[in-house]
Formats: C-alpha cells, structure tokens, sequence
C-alpha cells in the first residue's frame, strides 16, 4: 500500500515511524511532514485541500491519514470522499465535536455523557454574573480550536473574570472565542482515552496520560503537552470499562442519532472523579503527544487497522505488556514567543528514540522550527524504567538555553504506584 499522512508534528511522525514499520507498507508520504520523518516529503501545506487530492490521485495513493484538526474542520475527509479517495479521519460535520466546545457539552447533555456542569456565552456581562454566582475555581474555554490554549482554570474570581474578558471582549483567540464555555472544575486525575470508530463500531486503545502545564509541579500556561507515557496506572477499578460503555460508545452512538456519524480516531480527554469517569474533552484526531507513547505499544499492523475500521471489520487490537513514556523538549519561550533556527543536539537512540515535532534540516544539521521541538521516548518493562531511559538522554540538552523539557513527567505516577504497592 501507499500511505500518506498529512500534518508536520510529532503525532505525524509517530504514525509515519509505526506505518514504516509495516510489510504492507510499500511507499510512505508526509505532506508536509518535519525533518525527522521517514517518508517522502510532499511540499503541500495541509490546508491546500485541492493540491492534496491531486498528490494523491497522480501518486496512486491508497490511503490517506489526516493528522491535525484544522484540515478536518476544513472538510478535507469531504473532499478527499468525493474524489474517490480512501481517507481515514471524520467528515467535517463530525470533526465538530471538536471545533465547538458548545457542541460537544450539549451533545453530552442530551445523551447522558457524564460531563461537568456548563453554560455558553455570546455576551461578557451574562457570563461574568455566572461566573460570580458559581465562584472559584471555575474553567473558561473558547468555543473553538485554540491549539490547546483556549482553555483558563481559573483559581480565583478574578482570573476567571479577566478571562471571560479577554476571550469575549477582547477577542484574545479571534473566531474562536466569539462565544465561551464556563463550567465546573472537576477534582481528580486526567487520563486520556482513544479509539478508532466507525459510525457504532468503538475499537479503544489503551490509556495514556499527557502533562499540559508548561513547568514541573503542573505550574504555567497550558500547552499542546509536555510529555505522556500509556498505559496509565493505578487507574480506579471499573474506570477503562467505564470510560468505554459510558462514555465512548454512547458518543459514538449520539453522533449517529446527530446525522454526523464519526469516522476516525476519537479522542475522550478524561478525569477521574468521585463520581466516576467524566469527559473533560473530545478531540476528532489523534492526541499529540499520547500518539506517540501509545502506538510503540501496538502490535497490529497499523494500516491493517486503518483499512478494517474503514471497512467494518473489527481490528482486534493487541498491545504489548510494557510501558511507554515521552518527554517533549520546547523551544524557550513556548507557548509563547520563542525564536526558531536554534541548533538541535544530536541525538543518539539506544534506550530511547526520537520523535520530531518542530524541526527542519539547516546545512549544520537540525534546528527548531516550532514550539515543541521533539520528544524523547523509550518503552520498557514499567514506567520507572521507562522514564529513567528518557531522562538519561534528556541531559544532553542540560545547560542549552534554547530549549527546555519538564523533569516531573510521569513522576507522581511512580510514586503513586509505589505507595500502592506498600499497602
């Protein structure tokens, strides 16, 4: 087969790495893709939906892979769709699970999802007395796609206030902050959970944790993701099984009901509170970076799983019984300003590997080309082991001003576990 994956991170990369390794893999393509990727090259930007479809018609490509969510809210499965072309990944009305924030709290709300309570806004002055009548912490989120920014927990009145403010008066993430969602903080452990889906067909994979603050002791801004590591331990008993019957089918379902069946990966942003499981968000794509320490652990053959999904049948996903961890090294300055050209160390596998996220190729070697740069990852029998193979690697980048990477990723895990384990 010939496969193209489109996107330029490091979740691209990661499907290219495990597609690479495939017997039923004959040419790879990434459009655009990064400097670290093994796959030919294709200089289309994601959006040029018309060149894309042209890529892959002129090249014979049997199946394309669409990574991020922007193209998919552009409807570029659509378009893909009506050129004949197989593609894996929703359709644009579907993708809007995750480009309205709104549409998914009251998808939820009409079918029962457990979730936490919320209001949407147009206007500041109704959200502002909302947001004073339910008091602090609260969450404010833009309704739409924010690149994993657009979302404010807010410890006090006041912050939640100004961001209120920020979004709806001063148009902090434009379009996508047009209208906000406000709901309420829920206390407890965040997990994430995918699956491949076909209309009601729900293939889960398995946990993954990611770590969005940018500095150690989950302090700082939101991020696209520090680093993760799958599967997640010391879950609560019943909570995977749970999170699949009560959460992931039921959408699955509800979005049939919606006249948007979901085809693709289906992505539940998860927490764990007293009363069980509850959605904190759905993503349409593949999560950045949990793809990449979840998929070093499947054993099927991925684009096997693609083609079976897309034409009905079960791909009867097997995973390793091992753990893997990722750290993301950033540009100094993510999520805000950083400066990109800054020389990359070279890196060295052994017990780990690289994924690429924000890099290109200079005469010199590597330098940056994003905020999150690249992530170091290793599999191993447990987490510690895991972690430790990564850290061991990370001190090349020791002392670099240019970049900088959190040295707590997975860290309350491990001591979680060994604390249940004394008992």
């Amino acid at each position: 087969m010939k496969v193209m994956v489109i996107g330029r991170g490091g979740r691209e990369h990661s499907l290219i790495q495990t597609l690479a390794k495939s017997e039923g893999v004959s040419k790879l393509y990434a459009a655009p893709g990064n400097a670290g990727v093994e796959a030919e090259r294709v200089a289309i930007p994601e959006t040029d939906q018309e060149k894309l479809v042209a890529f892959a018609k002129e090249n014979a490509v049997d199946l394309t892979i669409v990574g991020p969510e922007n193209p998919l809210l552009e409807g570029l499965v659509d378009r893909f769709e009506e050129a004949g072309l197989r593609v894996f990944g929703p359709s644009k009305a579907a993708a809007l699970i995750e480009g309205s924030k709104h549409f998914a709290k009251k998808l939820m709300a009409d079918y029962d999802i457990p979730t936490a309570a919320y209001e949407a806004f147009t206007e500041v002055e109704p959200a502002k007395a909302y947001i004073r009548e339910k008091g602090a912490p609260i969450v404010v989120k833009a309704d739409g796609l924010a690149a994993g920014k657009g979302v404010v927990v807010a410890q006090t009145l006041d912050e939640a206030l100004d961001a209120a403010e920020e979004m709806l008066v001063n148009g902090q993430f434009g379009e996508a902050s047009r209208e906000i969602v406000v709901e309420e903080f829920l206390q407890g452990e965040e997990f994430s959970l995918m699956a491949f889906v076909n209309g009601r067909d729900v293939y889960p994979m398995i946990t993954a944790r990611d770590h969005k603050r940018a500095f150690e002791g989950d302090r700082g801004p939101n991020t696209g993701g520090m680093g993760a590591f799958a599967p997640v331990p010391n879950l609560e008993p019943g909570a995977y099984e749970f999170a699949v019957e009560s959460i992931l089918q039921p959408t699955a379902d509800a979005m049939v009901s919606e006249g948007r069946p979901f085809v693709g990966i289906l992505y539940a942003g998860l927490i764990e509170t007293n009363e069980g499981p509850k959605v904190i968000e759905f993503n349409a794509r593949f999560g950045d970076p949990e793809t990449q320490v979840v998929l070093p652990l499947l054993e099927n053959n991925l684009e096997q799983v693609f083609v079976d999904v897309l034409e009905g049948r079960n791909p009867k996903l097997r995973w390793k019984d091992a753990t893997c961890a990722g750290v993301v090294v950033a540009s100094k300055g993510y999520p805000g300003a950083y400066e990109k050209g800054r020389p990359v160390p070279v890196l060295d596998s052994g017990a780990t590997f690289t994924v690429h996220a924000g890099t290109e190729v200079s005469e010199d070697g590597y330098v940056s080309n994003g905020g999150r740069v690249l992530l170091v990852g290793s599999e191993a029998a447990n987490l510690p082991v895991a972690l430790e193979n990564v850290y061991d690697h990370l001190q090349q980048f020791d002392g670099n001003k240019d970049f900088f990477y959190r040295r707590d990723i997975g860290l309350s895990s491990v001591t979680a576990s060994m604390s249940h384990h004394r008992k």
